[in-house]
């Protein structure tokens, strides 16, 4: 006497053996918003059939149980008893059972339906402005299925940190850049977030040169400062006078630096000129010379506020600029 074999199952391709109950299940693993062919590969003749998800019959033969448009029957004859779920969700994900009666004996197999989906992200911290020394505080939360990972990164440092936060204290301007969230869980590409961390501070004087320059010919002093934001830039003269352009000096300032340019040297333009960087957190000065080539003179130096002679009005100047801002 035969003894009927139990049937089968098989997605779109190769069959995807079932197996009696109370075995483990067959899995097929889809794509979230895919669509997946569930086959039921039958052998021998059979009087009843029923296609059910977890309780709920969603085909018995031919009458639709199901209300879900998204589910039909594509094959209900001797050898193939199928049905299709178009644009799966993860609410699809579960046991399913093809059922039939055969020779007076019921033969059941299930199988596993697993619903992936890709890593996204769906909440990440807003571009950060925080002044130098300050603590961030940066999250990028993520979904997906399987469960996604985490990390964070930069150009310049690679990998920083593993999770969805990350922190950190007393922060240098140096830190001030980019920062990448990347959430994988293997299903698609990668996805990617990005925030955008300003670090602010006070200007620092970088560059300072004293200058020789001829009479009736052109010169340049410059005066450069990193800030953020960027600094303003002020001139002034020997006696503490605002330096103005004319006819003979030009003041040009870009984000970083500010020139002094002399078209037509004189006598009258030789001296000490002090640059004055400012911006909201602070301030900064520093002097140079304009000389006659072969004069003694000592190297200019950057200086800070309070730190020059005349204390007290580079200190004033500073407080009225900054009440300015």
């Amino acid at each position: 006497m035969l003894i009927p074999s139990p049937p089968s199952f098989s997605l779109a391709g190769p069959s995807v053996h079932g197996v009696e109950f109370g075995h483990l299940p067959d899995n097929i693993t889809v794509l979230e918003g895919d669509s997946v062919i569930l086959r039921c590969k039958i052998d021998e003749e059979v009087t009843h059939k029923a296609w059910l998800n977890r309780s709920n019959i969603l085909f018995a033969g031919t009458d639709k149980w199901s209300l879900d448009s998204r589910v039909s029957l594509i094959n209900s004859n001797s050898s193939d008893f199928s049905i299709q779920i178009d644009k799966v969700e993860v609410a699809d994900e579960g046991l399913y059972t093809c059922s039939f009666q055969a020779s007076n004996k019921p033969r059941i197999a299930h199988v596993y339906l697993i619903i992936q989906v890709p890593a996204k992200i769906i909440n990440i911290s807003k571009d950060v402005s925080v002044n130098e020394g300050g603590n961030v505080n940066l999250f990028c939360l993520a979904v997906g299925r399987p469960e996604p990972t985490v990390t964070w990164k930069n150009n310049k440092y690679g990998l920083l940190s593993e999770g969805e936060f990350l922190d950190i204290t007393e922060i240098k301007r140096h830190q001030g850049e980019e920062f990448e969230c990347i959430t994988n869980n293997g299903v698609a590409k990668p996805d990617i977030g990005k925030v955008k961390v300003v670090v602010n501070y006070p200007p620092m004087i970088t560059d300072v040169k004293n200058m020789p320059a001829q009479l009736g010919k052109s010169a340049i002093l410059r005066c450069e400062a990193m800030a953020v934001p960027t600094a303003s830039f002020e001139w002034y003269r020997d006696d503490r006078r605002p330096v103005e352009s004319d006819n003979t000096l030009r003041i040009k300032n870009d984000k970083t630096r500010s020139l002094l340019l002399f078209s037509n040297v004189t006598d009258k333009h030789f001296g000490n000129y002090t640059c004055f960087a400012s911006n909201r957190l602070g301030a900064s000065n520093a002097s140079m010379l304009l000389f006659r080539p072969g004069a003694v003179i000592g190297r200019g130096v950057a200086l800070n506020v309070g730190v020059s002679a005349g204390i007290g009005f580079w200190l004033c100047l500073s407080v009225s600029l900054l009440m300015k801002v």
